[in-house]
């Protein structure tokens, strides 16, 4: 059933078993298609891991050069004060890299816009699956592999659960198609990255509350 403020989503057990509905807020399963805002979000994000260690020497920090080269006058070659010039091999850099930070942020209105366009992107593709509850007896990659299974998820899956399920996150570290999360790590890059974004129902609620701002 769907109206025009909120959406319900049926729920699923482990096996994949209806066992109920949650009722999302419209704004984050049918947000309107802003692929500028996903892309200003990745691009953000992305920046954020640049290491910005690139490094270069200006003539200050160059060792040597301190004595003249040859006189100033006299000598019928150009002048020169020190051979550790730019214009010298061995010499400085003018104007290379530095050490910096590529880091910067949007505003949190286009944050959580973002969001909730991969979130509703996922929700269009029928790729979003919300779950009664997720776990696993043991933390094990077979285990992780089982669930899915029962799940019947084929391909790159994102689980997300409320807070943090050491259980998934050992048992799902060996498989390169799976990553887990906890809501509040939940990020537009890893959304996108991902074919599949499976959410246990805590989780979708909690980030109904989370998003529930006007962008």
């Amino acid at each position: 059933m769907t109206d025009s403020t909120h959406v319900t989503i049926p729920v699923v057990s482990q096996s994949r078993t209806p066992v109920g509905d949650v009722t999302l807020p419209a704004k984050l399963v049918n947000a309107p298609a802003r692929p500028h805002l996903l892309y200003e979000a990745v691009k953000s994000q992305r920046a954020s891991w640049r290491s910005g260690t690139s490094s270069t020497k200006t003539r200050g920090e160059v060792r040597g050069g301190g004595k003249k080269p040859w006189r100033q006058k006299g000598t019928g070659r150009a002048r020169a004060g020190s051979i550790r010039s730019p214009l010298w091999e061995g010499g400085a850099v003018v104007f290379g890299p530095q050490p910096r930070s590529f880091a910067y942020r949007l505003p949190r209105s286009a944050r959580r816009a973002a969001l909730r366009t991969a979130v509703s992107t996922r929700y269009a593709e029928e790729r979003l699956l919300i779950v009664d509850d997720l776990a696993v007896p043991a933390p094990k990659t077979k285990e992780v592999v089982a669930l899915l299974g029962r799940l019947g998820v084929v391909g790159r899956a994102l689980i997300v659960t409320e807070v943090v399920d050491e259980s998934l996150v050992r048992g799902a570290r060996n498989l390169h198609t799976v990553k887990v999360l906890p809501v509040g790590g939940l990020n537009v890059y890893d959304v996108l990255r991902y074919e599949h974004l499976i959410m246990t129902r805590a989780a979708a609620e909690a980030l109904a509350v989370r998003l529930g701002g006007q962008a």
